[in-house]
């Protein structure tokens, strides 16, 4: 049977319990928290816990440092859960601080306007973001076709030696840099179908971000505004429902402008953000992204506190018996 643990899927025999997830994790001992359907499962209830089929477990646990929960994208587990570009920075100099700043293990790189590989003697982008240290991220940025996103990606993975996670993103015109869905679609199932790891940008369409899941995309990435507008995020009910919808990780990818708007896509659920533009165009590079970084922090604890109910009327924090009057 299939189970969902943290976004992923997971094969487990009939009658499997949770204890037999949390040993196959290597987490047996170790100081962790588990929602089952959303609902918190006692520890004592680990070893009587039947799974079944389509069952979704979010395993977390406390990290030094000030870091967050986990999660996983095609089988590697991720500590943060800001993802960095690398285009518009100054330098390469400020390019190397800021990401370092923002604390990011995913940092994504345009493989047809950086400068790897170029003249001898120019800087180099690998040496700023070497592989050793980061996931890099080949993304298709400036392909307006589903043809010329393949051959990108296929380019990225040879220059990466044999790379196969992606980030796949089909423009539909050079004034909205909104995506053209419909290349998506077939440039999506082309990479899959070559065995890439596909992580997709796509519209803030719930029925797009699902059919983009179903083609066999490992994570899909809406939109919250047009890329590079800062505008924050136009549309939280859609990408709540393509949250509530997706058996896949879901990060708001293009249109965070600050740390507030970071924080309110992870407090939606979302597994992470995307952004480059939000960091690289601040008047401090740097700074900003520290404070992406601890927005991004502070939206998913308070997604995992659980936040109060909106009410319409106050409603007293104090109890009012026992006053002296």
């Amino acid at each position: 049977m299939i189970i969902y643990v943290n976004g992923e899927q997971r094969k487990y025999v009939e009658g499997a319990t949770v204890a037999n997830v949390v040993n196959d994790m290597n987490l047996t001992g170790k100081k962790i928290a588990i929602e089952l359907n959303k609902e918190i499962l006692p520890f004592q209830q680990y070893t009587t816990q039947r799974l079944n089929a389509e069952d979704h477990l979010e395993i977390v646990h406390a990290i030094g440092g000030g870091q967050h929960d986990s999660f996983l994208l095609a089988g590697v587990t991720y500590h943060s859960r800001l993802l960095v570009g690398t285009g518009k920075y100054k330098n390469m100099e400020e390019t190397r601080l800021a990401i370092e700043a923002s604390g990011a293990q995913i940092v994504t790189v345009a493989i047809r306007r950086t400068n790897i590989g170029q003249n001898p003697g120019e800087p180099n982008l690998l040496d700023v973001i070497s592989p050793d240290k980061y996931t890099i991220l080949p993304n298709t940025a400036g392909c307006y076709t589903a043809e010329e996103a393949v051959r990108t990606c296929r380019l990225g993975r040879e220059l990466l030696g044999g790379h196969k996670l992606v980030k796949l993103e089909v423009l539909a015109d050079q004034k909205t840099l909104f995506p053209d869905v419909s290349e998506t679609y077939i440039a999506a199932e082309l990479l899959v179908k070559e065995g890439f790891d596909v992580m997709v940008y796509t519209n803030d369409d719930p029925i797009a971000a699902k059919r983009l899941e179903d083609i066999g995309c490992i994570a899909v990435m809406p939109l919250a505004a047009p890329i590079g507008s800062g505008l924050g995020i136009r549309n939280p009910y859609n990408i709540l429902t393509i949250i509530e919808n997706a058996n896949v990780p879901i990060l708001v990818d293009a249109g965070v402008g600050t740390a507030s708007d970071a924080a309110i896509a992870m407090e939606l659920g979302c597994a992470g953000v995307l952004m480059n533009t939000a960091i690289a165009e601040a008047k401090n590079p740097i700074l900003m992204a520290s404070a992406m970084r601890k927005g991004i922090e502070a939206g998913r604890e308070a997604y995992l506190a659980g936040r109060m109910p909106r009410k319409r009327f106050a409603s007293a924090s104090s109890p009012i018996d026992g006053l002296f009057f």
